[in-house]
Parts: structure tokens; C-alpha cells; sequence
């Protein structure tokens, strides 16, 4: 017997990212992580009301999830930055910040839950703490090589890293919230390559 769409879909293998992207996907059309119900997720999923719930123990979890995985997106976008600038230790913390704002654009949906689901060190999110982290540990790991390399000013790299980190999020949040008056990715690139030119200005140890 043919399965019907609603339980094809609940058996297609990875519930629990249709769940993620349909999530994001009611995100991204309404712009809110407040508003959003597990029972309209289930439906964009295709799957009973019930289902979300075999995977996540309410909206607040998978909300969480969402975050983690724009966090795990996030970080693999900052180490292709820093590596695409390896000869310059400067110049690959600027191209991580240009990396990150990009992120921003592409994802807007992500960023902007993972900016308001993720709380550092709630034990309640180990999986989302982690991820939280290891984006970090990519701007602080750049700053400790160019400190190393004699390119970055001394100083704690942890706290340097939280510079470079408001810098760039700051911008981010500007552009997707359309704050300010750049109309196309390439207008937003190089304001986010001046921006962070600056910054890496900044922190030069000259």
C-alpha cells in the first residue's frame, strides 16, 4: 500500500532537520522565533502534530536546535575566511569578518534566532553551547596567530575577540534589519571590508 504524503513524509528518514528547516523556513517569512507554533511547524513538515515532540520537548528545544545548527553554518563560513587569507594573519581575522557578515545575509532566519535563543553557558543547551563556542574559538584562534606572528597587538585575545565580534555583529544586524542604505550584497561586502579594514587598523601592532 502507497503511503500517504502525510506519512511519507514523516518516515522520509530526518524528521528532525524537516522540522529544523520548516522552522526556519516560518521564520524567515514572518521574522519572529516568538511567534512560531510546533503545530504550524508539523504542518509545514507534513507530519501529525504529535510528531515534532518524538524529537523536541517543546518550542524553546527546538528553537535551540535551529541556533546550534546556524552556529555550526556560522563556523564553518569563518574558518573558510580566516584559510583564505593564510599568508596574513591581519588580513585573515578582516576576511573572517566579511565571512561573517555574509553569513548574515545569506542566513537571516538563522542569525536571528541564534541571537535570541542562545544564552552562553545555559546548561540546559550543551549541544548549542558548543557550537556557540566553536564560531568564537575561530575569531580568538585568528587573533593568537597574528599576536604569535607579531601582526596583532598584544592583549588578551579572548577580549580582542569580543571587539571583532560586536564589530561585525553589529554590522550584521544593521543589514538584515535593512538599517541601513545598502540595496545589494556587493554594496554590504565592502562596507563590511571597510568595516573591519578599521578594525583590523585597530588591532595592528605597528
Amino acid at each position: 500500500m502507497v503511503k500517504s504524503g502525510r506519512d511519507a513524509s514523516y518516515h522520509h528518514g530526518d524528521l528532525r532537520q524537516a522540522l529544523i528547516d520548516g522552522a526556519v523556513a516560518l521564520i524567515r517569512e514572518n521574522q519572529d522565533g516568538k511567534t512560531l507554533s510546533m503545530r504550524e511547524v508539523a504542518r509545514r513538515a507534513g507530519v501529525s502534530n504529535a510528531a515534532p515532540y518524538r524529537h523536541f520537548a517543546d518550542k524553546d528545544a527546538l528553537l535551540a536546535a535551529v541556533a546550534e545548527k546556524g552556529f555550526r553554518l556560522l563556523t564553518a563560513a569563518l574558518k573558510a575566511g580566516v584559510e583564505s587569507a593564510t599568508d596574513d594573519p591581519v588580513r585573515s581575522l578582516q576576511a573572517s569578518g566579511v565571512a561573517y557578515v555574509k553569513f548574515a545575509i545569506a542566513y537571516p532566519a538563522y542569525y536571528r534566532v541564534m541571537f535570541s535563543a542562545f544564552q552562553p553557558g545555559e546548561s540546559s543547551c550543551p549541544d548549542l553551547n558548543d557550537a556557540g563556542d566553536d564560531a568564537f574559538s575561530v575569531l580568538v584562534g585568528a587573533i593568537t596567530q597574528g599576536q604569535t606572528a607579531d601582526k596583532i597587538k598584544s592583549g588578551n585575545p579572548q577580549q580582542l575577540a569580543w571587539v571583532a565580534w560586536s564589530l561585525v555583529h553589529g554590522l550584521a544586524m544593521l543589514v538584515i534589519e535593512r538599517q541601513l542604505p545598502l540595496a545589494d550584497e556587493s554594496s554590504i561586502a565592502a562596507f563590511a571590508e571597510l568595516a573591519v579594514q578599521t578594525l583590523g587598523e585597530g588591532l595592528n601592532s605597528a
